[in-house]
């Protein structure tokens, strides 16, 4: 008899997609809902084996049929659609959907600093989601990323002008996480969630200074590129100004060291490596 699914949502973006090539890399059988089955990346997805079905986060009824008959799920929601309300609503949804289906165990991906009471918008939705699932009796595990490698893609007209904008000194170091770190962490969950029944996890691959990334980005591209410190007060959404400020203070707090060697099979990319395979010769980045 074929092994239950693992449900991925999500799984057309960056989180969900990392975590889905994880699973598949490990044999699992994957099955992912999309708001959209029909667009490229879903299409791309069911060619890889992966089962596609329609419907969106915020949908209890779709989420219960995508969660029917599964092994697991991996769960995530966005502020930055409709707003943190609209968040806080997609994970009701979830775990309302996931007790009503007595799903297995679930993964929910917070972030990491959410438990602080930061005042960050995203941060405190999903800490509220946190504590609904927190509340019932599911088998779940809270995975907690910080700041990722590809959010300096958003960046990269001035990254390719040799310049890194980010609203940091430039020796304050800033814990972030490669995605494909993430999946492989999630996926090892999916397929184990025994040792993490409960637990809140906070992730993070590397902590770099902006002067160190700067300088790491320079050798991959092979060219001179410098760190440009952003005015906070020129940070004009609210969400984004909050989160930069205690970027700016009390940071994440991860326990890289302690992290990576209780967990020794997962690769934990190094920004450098990232850089190098993301804006290195022949790269889609340098192309």
């Amino acid at each position: 008899m074929a092994e239950a699914p693992i449900l991925v949502l999500g799984a057309t973006g960056g989180q969900g997609g990392a975590v889905a090539d994880a699973l598949l890399a490990r044999g699992a059988r994957v099955r992912a809902m999309v708001r959209r089955p029909a667009e490229p990346k879903a299409r791309r997805l069911a060619e890889r084996g992966i089962e596609v079905l329609a419907g969106s986060l915020g949908d209890r009824s779709a989420l219960g049929a995508a969660m029917r008959g599964v092994l697991g799920v991996f769960a995530l929601t966005t502020p930055f659609e409709a707003g943190v309300n609209a968040e806080v609503a997609q994970g009701r949804a979830i775990v309302a959907a996931a007790v009503d289906g007595q799903v297995p165990h679930l993964v929910f991906s917070s972030v990491a600093g959410a438990n602080q009471h930061t005042g960050v918008p995203h941060f405190d939705s999903k800490a509220v989601i946190e504590a609904e699932l927190a509340s019932t009796a599911l088998s779940y595990t809270i995975t907690a990323p910080t700041y990722f490698f590809d959010n300096a893609l958003g960046g990269m007209d001035r990254i390719q002008a040799g310049i890194l904008d980010l609203p940091l000194p430039p020796n304050r170091p800033l814990q972030q996480l490669a995605r494909q770190d993430l999946g492989a962490f999630v996926a090892k969950v999916l397929r184990d969630p025994r040792p993490y029944v409960r637990q809140r996890i906070e992730l993070a691959s590397d902590a770099v200074t902006p002067a160190q990334m700067a300088e790491e980005l320079s050798a991959a591209m092979g060219r001179p590129l410098h760190h440009e410190q952003t005015p906070l007060e020129s940070i004009s959404s609210p969400d984004m100004h909050a989160m930069w400020r205690f970027l700016n203070g009390p940071g994440y707090r991860v326990d890289i060291p302690a992290l990576h060697s209780a967990n020794p099979d997962v690769a934990w990319t190094s920004f450098a490596d990232w850089a190098q395979h993301t804006f290195g010769s022949g790269s889609l980045a340098t192309q």
